[in-house]
C-alpha cells in the first residue's frame, strides 16, 4: 500500500490547532490531529451543498452567493458549474495556506475554479463577513466545521448559536438559502434554526454519490 506523505502544515488563525496536508498517490487529505477534515475521494455531500443552492435559485438571475470554507473546492466548482455567468461568488477562507495548497500541490484538482471571473476570494472569517452584510446574499453555504458540535476552532461557535443564525438570516435576501454541512445530525441545532426564523429541511447526502457514509445538510430558507 502506498504510504501517506505529509506535504505541509498550516496554523489555524487564533492558534487553535495545526492543519496537515497529506498525500497518498493521487489522493489528498487535510487533517487536524487524527481527524480528517477533507479527503479528495469524498466529494459527494460537498457537491450536494452547491446543487441545493443552484436548485433553490434556478429562477433567479445574477445571484450573489457566499461560500464559507474552501476545503478542496468541490462546493465552489459545483456552484460554478450550476450557476450562470451573471452570478457572483464570494469565497471566504480563513486559512491562507488552504488556497496556497489549492494552487500548488492540488492544482490539478483545483482546475480553473479559483481563477474564474465570477469568484472573489475573501481572506478572513466568514462570520465577520456575514455580520457586516445585510440583505446581501441569495445563498450562504457553510462548510467550515464538521458540524455545530465539531468545531475547527472555538470562535466558530458564533456561527451556530441563535444570534449567529439570526445574523445570517438578516444577511440573506428574500427567500434566500442558508445551507450548512455537518458530519452528523443534531436535533437541537435543527430546532435552533427554526427559532432563528428559518424554514428548515434536513437532507442526508452520501459522502460519495450513491455510496459512502451519510452526511447532513440543513437547507434553511428565510421566511
Amino acid at each position: 500500500m502506498i504510504p501517506w506523505v505529509q506535504l505541509d502544515t498550516a496554523t489555524v488563525p487564533g492558534g487553535e490547532g495545526e492543519l496537515r496536508l497529506m498525500q497518498r498517490g493521487h489522493e489528498f487529505s487535510i487533517m487536524v490531529g487524527a481527524i480528517t477534515l477533507m479527503n479528495s475521494r469524498m466529494s459527494g455531500s460537498e457537491i450536494t451543498l452547491a446543487e441545493l443552492a443552484c436548485e433553490h435559485l434556478r429562477d433567479r438571475r445574477d445571484c450573489r452567493v457566499l461560500i464559507g470554507g474552501y476545503g478542496m473546492g468541490f462546493t465552489l466548482r459545483a456552484a460554478l458549474a450550476g450557476f450562470g455567468l451573471g452570478t457572483k461568488i464570494v469565497l471566504a477562507e480563513l486559512v491562507p495556506k488552504i488556497i496556497e495548497w489549492a494552487r500548488g500541490p492540488m492544482a490539478e484538482l483545483t482546475g480553473t475554479g479559483l481563477s474564474d471571473k465570477r469568484v472573489t476570494i475573501h481572506d478572513g472569517d466568514v462570520g465577520e463577513l456575514i455580520a457586516s452584510s445585510r440583505a446581501s446574499f441569495d445563498a450562504i453555504l457553510l462548510d467550515v466545521d464538521n458540524g455545530p458540535d465539531g468545531l475547527s476552532r472555538s470562535a466558530n461557535g458564533k456561527l451556530y448559536d441563535l444570534r449567529g443564525l439570526e445574523t445570517a438570516r438578516r444577511s440573506l435576501r428574500k427567500n434566500g438559502l442558508l445551507a450548512i454541512w455537518s458530519a452528523a445530525p443534531d436535533k437541537v441545532f435543527a430546532q435552533r434554526l427554526v427559532h432563528a426564523g428559518f424554514n428548515v429541511e434536513e437532507i442526508k447526502a452520501r459522502a460519495n454519490k450513491g455510496r459512502g457514509v451519510r452526511h447532513i445538510i440543513w437547507a434553511a430558507t428565510n421566511r
